[in-house]
Protein backbone atom coordinates (compact mmCIF):
# COMPACT_ATOMS: atom_id res chain seq x y z
CA UNK A 1 0.00 0.00 0.00
CA UNK A 2 1.30 3.45 -0.91
CA UNK A 3 2.53 5.56 2.00
CA UNK A 4 4.54 8.79 2.18
CA UNK A 5 6.76 9.19 5.24
CA UNK A 6 8.84 12.33 5.82
CA UNK A 7 11.31 12.33 8.71
CA UNK A 8 13.32 15.31 10.03
CA UNK A 9 13.49 16.90 6.58
CA UNK A 10 15.47 20.13 6.20
CA UNK A 11 15.54 22.00 2.91
CA UNK A 12 16.95 25.18 1.40
CA UNK A 13 16.17 27.75 -1.26
CA UNK A 14 19.11 29.22 -3.14
CA UNK A 15 21.48 27.53 -0.71
CA UNK A 16 19.82 29.18 2.30
CA UNK A 17 18.00 26.90 4.80
CA UNK A 18 14.28 27.69 5.01
CA UNK A 19 12.71 24.68 6.78
CA UNK A 20 14.16 22.42 9.46
CA UNK A 21 13.14 18.97 10.74
CA UNK A 22 9.77 18.63 9.04
CA UNK A 23 8.12 15.28 9.79
CA UNK A 24 4.77 13.82 8.76
CA UNK A 25 3.16 10.75 7.20
CA UNK A 26 0.33 10.41 4.68
CA UNK A 27 -1.36 7.08 3.98
CA UNK A 28 -3.02 5.87 0.81
CA UNK A 29 -6.30 7.64 0.15
CA UNK A 30 -5.33 10.69 2.20
CA UNK A 31 -4.35 14.29 1.50
CA UNK A 32 -2.32 16.81 3.48
CA UNK A 33 -2.70 20.57 3.14
CA UNK A 34 0.38 22.77 3.67
CA UNK A 35 -0.16 26.24 5.04
CA UNK A 36 2.01 29.13 6.16
CA UNK A 37 2.86 32.72 5.25
CA UNK A 38 4.35 33.64 1.89
CA UNK A 39 8.02 32.75 1.77
CA UNK A 40 7.89 30.15 4.52
CA UNK A 41 9.04 27.44 2.10
CA UNK A 42 5.96 25.59 0.86
CA UNK A 43 7.22 25.43 -2.73
CA UNK A 44 10.72 24.49 -1.59
CA UNK A 45 9.32 21.67 0.52
CA UNK A 46 7.17 20.33 -2.32
CA UNK A 47 10.09 20.41 -4.76
CA UNK A 48 12.28 18.60 -2.24
CA UNK A 49 9.60 15.96 -1.59
CA UNK A 50 9.25 15.39 -5.34
CA UNK A 51 13.00 14.89 -5.73
CA UNK A 52 13.52 18.01 -7.83
CA UNK A 53 16.13 19.33 -5.42
CA UNK A 54 18.22 17.66 -2.72
CA UNK A 55 17.38 17.85 0.97
CA UNK A 56 19.84 19.28 3.47
CA UNK A 57 18.98 16.49 5.89
CA UNK A 58 16.28 13.95 6.65
CA UNK A 59 14.50 11.37 4.56
CA UNK A 60 11.54 11.08 2.21
CA UNK A 61 10.20 7.56 1.90
CA UNK A 62 7.77 6.87 -0.95
CA UNK A 63 7.52 4.32 -3.77
CA UNK A 64 9.95 4.94 -6.62
CA UNK A 65 8.53 6.46 -9.80
CA UNK A 66 5.21 7.18 -8.10
CA UNK A 67 5.51 10.95 -7.54
CA UNK A 68 4.53 13.92 -9.69
CA UNK A 69 4.91 17.64 -9.03
CA UNK A 70 2.59 20.31 -10.44
CA UNK A 71 3.24 24.01 -9.93
CA UNK A 72 1.75 27.25 -11.23
CA UNK A 73 2.93 26.47 -14.77
CA UNK A 74 0.34 24.75 -16.94
CA UNK A 75 2.93 22.76 -18.89
CA UNK A 76 0.96 22.79 -22.14
CA UNK A 77 2.01 23.19 -25.76
CA UNK A 78 0.15 26.12 -27.31
CA UNK A 79 0.11 24.77 -30.89
CA UNK A 80 -1.35 21.39 -29.90
CA UNK A 81 -5.03 20.79 -29.30
CA UNK A 82 -6.40 19.78 -25.91
CA UNK A 83 -6.52 16.15 -27.07
CA UNK A 84 -3.00 16.30 -28.43
CA UNK A 85 -1.63 17.80 -25.22
CA UNK A 86 -3.12 15.04 -23.11
CA UNK A 87 -1.99 12.40 -25.59
CA UNK A 88 1.55 13.80 -25.39
CA UNK A 89 1.64 13.45 -21.61
CA UNK A 90 0.08 10.00 -21.72
CA UNK A 91 2.68 8.82 -24.22
CA UNK A 92 5.48 10.32 -22.13
CA UNK A 93 4.35 8.33 -19.09
CA UNK A 94 3.38 5.19 -20.99
CA UNK A 95 -0.29 5.47 -20.15
CA UNK A 96 -3.60 6.17 -21.87
CA UNK A 97 -6.00 9.13 -21.73
CA UNK A 98 -9.18 8.03 -19.94
CA UNK A 99 -12.30 9.52 -21.47
CA UNK A 100 -13.46 10.46 -18.00
CA UNK A 101 -10.72 13.08 -17.71
CA UNK A 102 -12.47 15.34 -20.24
CA UNK A 103 -15.64 15.47 -18.14
CA UNK A 104 -13.75 15.71 -14.87
CA UNK A 105 -12.01 18.92 -15.97
CA UNK A 106 -14.80 20.27 -18.21
CA UNK A 107 -12.76 19.88 -21.40
CA UNK A 108 -15.19 17.89 -23.55
CA UNK A 109 -16.23 20.82 -25.77
CA UNK A 110 -12.63 22.01 -26.01
CA UNK A 111 -11.03 18.79 -27.22
CA UNK A 112 -10.15 20.08 -30.69
CA UNK A 113 -9.22 23.61 -29.64
CA UNK A 114 -5.57 24.67 -29.84
CA UNK A 115 -4.32 25.18 -26.30
CA UNK A 116 -2.98 28.61 -27.19
CA UNK A 117 -6.53 29.86 -27.83
CA UNK A 118 -7.83 28.88 -24.39
CA UNK A 119 -8.56 31.29 -21.56
CA UNK A 120 -6.29 31.31 -18.49
CA UNK A 121 -8.78 29.20 -16.55
CA UNK A 122 -9.22 26.72 -19.39
CA UNK A 123 -5.46 26.37 -19.74
CA UNK A 124 -5.24 25.73 -16.02
CA UNK A 125 -7.86 22.99 -16.22
CA UNK A 126 -5.94 21.40 -19.09
CA UNK A 127 -2.73 21.61 -17.10
CA UNK A 128 -4.37 19.92 -14.14
CA UNK A 129 -5.96 17.29 -16.39
CA UNK A 130 -2.41 15.98 -16.93
CA UNK A 131 -2.70 14.54 -13.44
CA UNK A 132 -5.47 12.30 -14.70
CA UNK A 133 -3.34 10.70 -17.42
CA UNK A 134 0.13 10.26 -15.93
CA UNK A 135 -0.85 7.51 -13.49
CA UNK A 136 1.20 8.69 -10.51
CA UNK A 137 0.04 7.76 -7.00
CA UNK A 138 1.65 10.64 -5.06
CA UNK A 139 0.88 14.20 -6.16
CA UNK A 140 2.74 17.25 -4.88
CA UNK A 141 0.61 20.25 -5.81
CA UNK A 142 1.74 23.86 -5.48
CA UNK A 143 -1.24 26.30 -5.48
CA UNK A 144 -3.09 24.17 -8.07
CA UNK A 145 -6.20 26.36 -8.21
CA UNK A 146 -4.51 29.53 -9.51
CA UNK A 147 -6.66 31.12 -12.28
CA UNK A 148 -9.63 28.86 -11.53
CA UNK A 149 -13.13 30.16 -10.83
CA UNK A 150 -15.24 28.73 -8.00
CA UNK A 151 -16.87 26.08 -10.19
CA UNK A 152 -13.53 24.90 -11.56
CA UNK A 153 -12.06 24.73 -8.06
CA UNK A 154 -14.97 22.44 -7.21
CA UNK A 155 -14.26 20.24 -10.23
CA UNK A 156 -10.63 19.89 -9.20
CA UNK A 157 -11.55 19.10 -5.60
CA UNK A 158 -14.04 16.48 -6.83
CA UNK A 159 -11.34 14.88 -8.98
CA UNK A 160 -8.91 14.72 -6.06
CA UNK A 161 -11.46 13.27 -3.65
CA UNK A 162 -13.54 10.99 -5.89
CA UNK A 163 -10.91 9.78 -8.34
CA UNK A 164 -7.33 10.18 -7.11
CA UNK A 165 -7.77 9.65 -3.37
CA UNK A 166 -10.60 7.16 -3.81
CA UNK A 167 -8.21 4.97 -5.84
CA UNK A 168 -5.64 4.97 -3.02
CA UNK A 169 -3.62 7.97 -4.16
CA UNK A 170 -1.93 10.59 -1.99
CA UNK A 171 -1.90 14.37 -2.38
CA UNK A 172 0.21 16.98 -0.59
CA UNK A 173 -1.17 20.40 -1.46
CA UNK A 174 0.08 23.92 -0.78
CA UNK A 175 -3.01 26.10 -0.98
CA UNK A 176 -4.79 28.92 0.80
CA UNK A 177 -8.10 27.83 -0.77
CA UNK A 178 -10.50 25.57 1.10
CA UNK A 179 -10.94 22.61 -1.24
CA UNK A 180 -13.51 20.97 1.00
CA UNK A 181 -11.34 17.90 1.48
CA UNK A 182 -11.31 15.88 4.67
CA UNK A 183 -7.61 16.50 5.12
CA UNK A 184 -5.39 17.64 7.99
CA UNK A 185 -3.53 20.94 7.73
CA UNK A 186 0.20 21.24 8.44
CA UNK A 187 1.30 24.77 9.34
CA UNK A 188 4.96 25.11 8.36
CA UNK A 189 5.60 28.15 10.55
CA UNK A 190 7.03 26.12 13.47
CA UNK A 191 9.52 24.50 11.07
CA UNK A 192 11.09 27.76 9.88
CA UNK A 193 14.87 27.39 9.95
CA UNK A 194 16.42 29.24 12.86
CA UNK A 195 18.96 32.00 12.44
CA UNK A 196 21.58 29.69 13.97
CA UNK A 197 21.49 27.38 10.96
CA UNK A 198 24.22 28.07 8.41
CA UNK A 199 22.95 30.90 6.22
CA UNK A 200 19.49 30.93 7.79
CA UNK A 201 18.03 34.40 8.22
CA UNK A 202 15.30 36.61 6.88
CA UNK A 203 17.38 37.01 3.72
CA UNK A 204 15.94 33.64 2.70
CA UNK A 205 12.62 35.34 2.09
CA UNK A 206 13.83 38.35 0.07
Amino acid sequence: MTRLTVTDLSCARGGIPVLDRVSFAVDAGQALVLRGPNGIGKTTLLRTLAGLQPALAGTVDLPEEEAAYASHADGIKATLTVEENLAFWAQLYGSAVPESVYDAFDLTTLRLRAAGTLSAGQKRRLGLARLGVIGRKVLFLDEPTVSLDTRSVGLFADYLRDTHLAAGGIAVIATHIDLGLDAPVLDLTPFKASATMAGASDEAFL
